[in-house]
């Protein structure tokens, strides 16, 4: 097993970037974060990460759900947890439909996304020091 996962957390609230690097960092992963869409398409095209956490609504209500299936083509490898302040069937469906491996709402509950970040970092055959 490799180790030093690498996560990405896109979300336009920069609290929730530092907080959940912060979070994760201490646990050994390698944590980039980006505010939108097109940065964290440009950082996935420079840098090769493991897992997205990617929120549904930054600039635009679903930019998340825009992004998700271009990330899915072109970056096929990586995990990506959608994360939301509204849990509502119709969206998770359409992102599990759009390739989502999974699904989170806000407010965040530590425990919940350590454990299914941890979850889709085992399946991908590495782990965090």
């Amino acid at each position: 097993m490799r180790a030093n996962p690498k996560l990405m957390v896109v979300d336009n609230e920069m609290d929730i970037c530092n907080f959940v690097k912060s979070f994760f960092g201490m646990r050994g992963y390698q944590v980039v974060t980006a505010a939108n869409g097109d940065e964290a398409m440009a950082k996935l095209a420079q840098d090769r990460t493991d897992l997205v956490i990617l929120d549904v609504s930054m600039r635009r209500p679903r930019e998340g759900m825009e992004y998700l299936p271009q990330i899915k083509q072109q970056f096929p490898g990586i995990k990506v947890i959608m994360v939301t302040g509204i849990e509502d069937e119709e969206t998770i469906e359409e992102a599990r439909r759009l390739g989502a491996d999974d699904y989170i709402t806000k407010p965040l509950v530590l425990e919940y996304l350590e454990s299914t970040v941890f979850q889709k970092i085992k399946a991908l055959g590495l782990t965090a020091n």
